[in-house]
C-alpha cells in the first residue's frame, strides 16, 4: 500500500466522526447554515472515501464483489419499493462490511444509496443517505475484524441498532437544516414521527441479516479464500 494510501485510510475514522461533531456543534451555536455546512463535510467525507479506495489500487477480482453488493442492495431497495422502510441496504452492507472489511461496507452502502436514488430521485439528503448506510457498513467492519460477530446476537443486535442509526442521522439532518426554530419541542416532535419507520427499517434489517448472512457469509468467504482478496 503507497504512503498516500495509508495517510487516506487513517482519516477515514477522522472524516466519520466530522460529521456528527460539526452537526453537534452547529446545533449547539443555533447558526442559520446549519444544513449546508453538514451537507459539506459529509461531501468531504465521502470524497475522502472514494479517494482511499481509489488509492488503493484495487485489482478487477477485488472491485468486483464490492460493485456487485453495492448493485444488488441498489435492486433490493427499488425492488422493496412499495414497503416503506423494508429494505435490504443495510443488511447487505453488514455482511459486505464483515466479509470483505469496513472500507468494501462503506462502499457498498454508499453507492447503494448512490445508485438506487437514480429511480427514488437524487436531491440534498442523497449524500447524507450515502453517508448513513457507508457508516453502517464500516462500523460492521469494524466489529467483524474484533471477533463480535461470532456472537449470533452481536450480529442482530447490531442489524437493529444500525436502522435506528441511519434514522438518527436522517432525521438529525432533516431537523438541523428545516425545523425552525430549533428547540426542543419541534425537534422532539420531528425525531417522534420518525421513530415508527425507523423500528421498522430496524426489523427489517434484522429479518434481512437471518435470510441471507450464512449463505452468502459462506459465498463471500469462498471468494476471499479463492482470490485472495483480503
Amino acid at each position: 500500500m503507497s504512503r498516500r494510501a495509508r495517510a487516506l485510510r487513517a482519516l477515514e475514522p477522522v472524516a466519520l466522526l466530522a460529521v456528527p461533531t460539526v452537526a453537534g456543534l452547529c446545533a449547539y451555536l443555533q447558526l442559520s447554515a446549519t444544513g449546508g455546512l453538514v451537507l459539506l463535510v459529509t461531501l468531504l467525507c465521502l470524497a475522502l472515501f472514494f479517494a482511499s479506495y481509489e488509492a488503493s489500487r484495487p485489482a478487477l477480482r477485488q472491485i468486483l464483489p464490492t460493485a456487485t453488493l453495492g448493485a444488488v442492495a441498489a435492486a433490493g431497495r427499488i425492488l422493496f419499493a412499495p414497503v416503506p422502510d423494508v429494505k435490504p441496504v443495510s443488511a447487505i452492507a453488514i455482511v459486505a462490511g464483515a466479509t470483505l472489511g469496513r472500507q468494501s461496507g462503506f462502499m457498498v452502502g454508499a453507492i447503494a444509496a448512490l445508485v438506487s436514488n437514480f429511480f427514488f430521485g437524487q436531491g440534498a439528503w442523497t449524500p447524507m443517505q450515502m453517508y448513513a448506510w457507508g457508516l453502517v457498513g464500516y462500523l460492521a467492519g469494524v466489529l467483524a475484524d474484533v471477533g463480535a460477530f461470532r456472537r449470533g446476537w452481536v450480529l442482530y443486535a447490531y442489524g437493529a441498532a444500525s436502522g435506528l442509526l441511519y434514522g438518527l442521522l436522517l432525521n438529525g439532518w432533516y431537523v438541523l437544516g428545516y425545523v425552525r426554530p430549533l428547540a426542543w419541542g419541534p425537534v422532539l416532535a420531528a425525531f417522534a414521527l420518525g421513530l415508527p419507520l425507523d423500528v421498522t427499517h430496524s426489523a427489517a434489517t434484522v429479518g434481512f441479516l437471518a435470510a441471507i448472512w450464512l449463505p452468502w457469509r459462506r459465498a463471500i468467504r469462498r471468494v476471499v479464500a479463492k482470490y485472495g482478496l483480503r
